[in-house]
This record gives C-alpha cells, structure tokens and sequence, in this order.
C-alpha cells in the first residue's frame, strides 16, 4: 500500500471512525468529548514557546511516559509540553498525573491521520520535537513532520516479531514511515534489530522507561488503606485482564481444591467499559463480590472477589496485594507489564503469551522474580503455593525489586538522544 491509497483509505473511513466514537461513548463518555481535536481543530492559538510533542496513546503508554516527561520539563525549564492521546482514558491519566504542572502541559487528541489534519495539528501547536511512544507510527504525520522540519523520534520503542512481520505486509506506507523517522530508542537489542530492518537511520538501545517509574507515595499510601479494608486475607491480584481471561481464572478458582483460608481474588480488568460485564460474570457463577468503588473507610472486604473498577490505582492495587498475575498473557494477546508490580515488590505470575514484553519477562523470570504458567488452573494452583508460604513471597519480592532496580536509567540515555533534537 502507498501513502496516497493509505490516505484515501482514511478519508473513506472517516464517517465510520467518528460513529464508533459515537457508540463507544455510550459506555465511555468521554470519547464524546473534545470531537473537533480529532479533526484537528484546536481552537484558538496558543502564546508562542518552545513546544516538545509527546504522543501517548492510552492509559500504559501515558504512565510510561511519565519519568521521560517530568526530565524533558526539568531540563527545558521554558518548554511547554504537548501532550496528545487517542483514548479518554489515557487523557485522564495524563491529566492527574501532571496536575502540579500547570499551564506547562498542554493535552489534545491526535487527529486521524489523514494529511490535512495533521498539517493542521502541526501548524497550531509548531512543535520543536515530536516524540511518539513505543509502538505508534503513524504514516501521514510523520510525513508532515518531516515536511515541516519537525524531528520525529521513536522512544521507548518495542517491535515484536509479530508487529514486524504485519508492517512489512502493509508495504511503502510503513516501510517509508519508518525511513522518515529521524531516530529511534529500543527496549532492547532485539527489537533494535528489527527497527533497524526497516530502514530507521538511526537506532539506539536505551533500555524500557517503564523501570523509571517510581511507585508514588500516595498510591503507596492508598495501597495501604485498601489493604487494610482487606484485612489479614491472603491476596491474589490479577491485574490488566483481558476479554476472555477472567472467565478462566473464574472457573479454575471454584475448581481450586483447597484454597489458603480466607484466599481474597482481586481482579482489575484492563479497559474500564467491561467494569459491570466482568461483575455480572462474577456473580453468575455463585461468588459475592465487592466493588472498589464502593469501599469506604469503614468497610471491609468479606466477599470472594473484589472487583478493581476505578482507574489510576494500579500502583495501590499491586501494593495491596501478595501476589499479582498479570493479564493479556493466558490467552495470545501479548500480556502486559510486569514492571510495576516488580517495582513495588511483589511476586509475579504470568501466562504463556507475552510477546509483547518479552525481554523484561524473560529475564524476570529467569531470576526468579516471576513464575510463568501454562493456564489457569495452574495459575491459581501457583498462586495458592505462594500465598501460604510467607517466605517464598518474600524471596520472590526481594528479586523482584532487584530486577527492577538493575533495569533503571533509560530516561536518561533517551533524553541524552533527543537533547540535539530539541535544540
């Protein structure tokens, strides 16, 4: 496919796009907020100032951006930075998480990539930089940037087999995206490798940013409270599941032969719109539940199943808990990052499919801070072992937070690579 037929595509699309906005906003109101930033028009311009683009889709990439966005505003103490998202819950996490900051972030949707509504975008905002996270590449607005002298750098980057092989398919339009990409810093040397393949002129291996993050005191603190409305009970969290997944860890744990006394299953699915679907599963199959959203300071947790259905907690969550299980990896659709759960100090558990993560996983679970499972079943049968042994987990949480620590200092080397693009 060549760029002009992409584009074409897009135009065509675009009636479709904004209906499906329309629908998703039934359960998710949000994505009926702030339509004309997705044309592309921002409204009134804004007072000139250095303006560094940091494009990150959804609720992972936003976190993950974090460490690298608080060092681009200590290091350019007059820059404004522009921070763009695709979906509303991304934008929501981005908003609390740089609340302190002030007039200094500045949030917009990313246009559709059509060439007319990214040269518009481009032309509002005047970006110095634009800084795409991990794995978004979008053709026409790379070319516009590269039309209109604006760097484009890809950070914190991953590309797996599987998301080169689709690339390659999809022909001129990603390979010459690709080409116009002014630099790129990887996890890790294998997915150097295959964004080198691609034709990226210049690739670096910075390492993930995401072992940057630092647990914040109030999510600790938060974390300690819902621990506390929990009791003594041994916790297993499962953290970032995925459509499919709960109904298996569900039945594998009415179908767990002997459960530690008190065993408390907490489950935080991953996109918030499947909140009442994943309550309604828990409750047809005969286990009490209890909302996050409904505890008060003076509740406790009697039920079988506490449900995560608040967002930004996912910090607090893995704190209160004893051992954590992260989603998208029981079934193929590349798991999710063990990262924080590490970081705080917590055994890990994680399925058979985790391409996504794969570097970090492996070598979590090669030193012993992580345990990989063939199913369910065995998932909860590990869980169980591990939360009636206390020194287990401890042993496991002790090289988790090893694991993490070893693996920091990538928002350095990165910002070190865009310091000659921003000036």
């Amino acid at each position: 496919m060549k760029r002009g037929l992409y584009s074409a595509l897009w135009r065509l699309a675009l009636p479709v796009a904004l209906a499906r906005l329309w629908w998703r906003g039934r359960k998710e109101p949000g994505y009926r907020q702030h339509w004309a930033e997705r044309l592309g028009l921002n409204g009134a311009p804004l007072p000139p100032r250095l303006t560094i683009m940091v494009h990150a889709v959804s609720v992972g990439e936003t976190r993950a951006a974090e460490p690298l966005v608080e060092a681009l505003l200590a290091g350019w103490p007059g820059c404004r930075i522009l921070l763009t998202h695709m979906t509303p819950t991304g934008r929501a996490t981005g908003a609390a998480l740089f609340k302190q900051h002030g007039e200094r972030i500045v949030q917009s949707y990313l246009p559709y990539d059509t060439p007319g509504m990214v040269r518009r975008f481009l032309r509002h905002f005047a970006p110095r930089v634009c800084i795409l996270m991990e794995t978004e590449v979008w053709p026409n607005l790379i070319a516009a940037c590269a039309e209109a002298g604006v760097p484009v750098a890809l950070v914190n980057a991953r590309l797996s087999e599987r998301s080169l092989r689709r690339g390659r398919r999809a022909g001129p339009v990603m390979l010459d995206a690709a080409r116009m990409i002014t630099l790129a810093a990887a996890q890790t040397e294998a997915d150097a490798e295959r964004i080198k393949s691609l034709g990226t002129p210049e690739v670096a291996v910075t390492g993930s940013i995401k072992f940057d993050v630092t647990p914040p005191q109030a999510a600790l603190d938060k974390g300690a409270w819902l621990r506390a409305r929990c009791g003594a009970r041994p916790i297993l969290l499962c953290a970032s599941t995925r459509e499919g997944e709960e109904a298996l860890i569900l039945d594998a744990f009415l179908r767990l032969p002997s459960r530690p006394p008190g065993m408390l299953l907490a489950i935080v699915p991953r996109h918030p719109q499947r909140f009442d679907e994943v309550a309604r599963m828990i409750e047809s199959r005969g286990l009490s539940l209890q909302r996050r959203s409904s505890l008060g300071d003076g509740d406790t947790v009697q039920a079988d199943v506490l449900l995560g259905d608040s967002m930004g907690e996912m910090f607090a969550y893995f704190a209160s808990c004893d051992c954590a299980f992260i989603g998208g990896s029981l079934l193929p659709l590349g798991g999710q990052n063990l990262i924080e759960a590490a970081a705080v100090g917590k055994p890990v558990l994680v399925g058979e499919h985790t391409f996504n993560f794969l570097q970090a996983t492996e070598e979590a679970v090669a030193m012993g801070a992580a345990l990989r499972v063939r199913d369910a079943d065995e998932l909860l049968a590990q869980a169980s072992a591990l939360l009636a042994d206390p020194a287990a987990r401890a042993r496991m949480g002790e090289l988790a937070l090893a694991f993490a620590g070893h693996h920091r200092g990538a928002t350095l080397r990165t910002v070190e690579l865009l310091r000659r693009l921003i000036a």
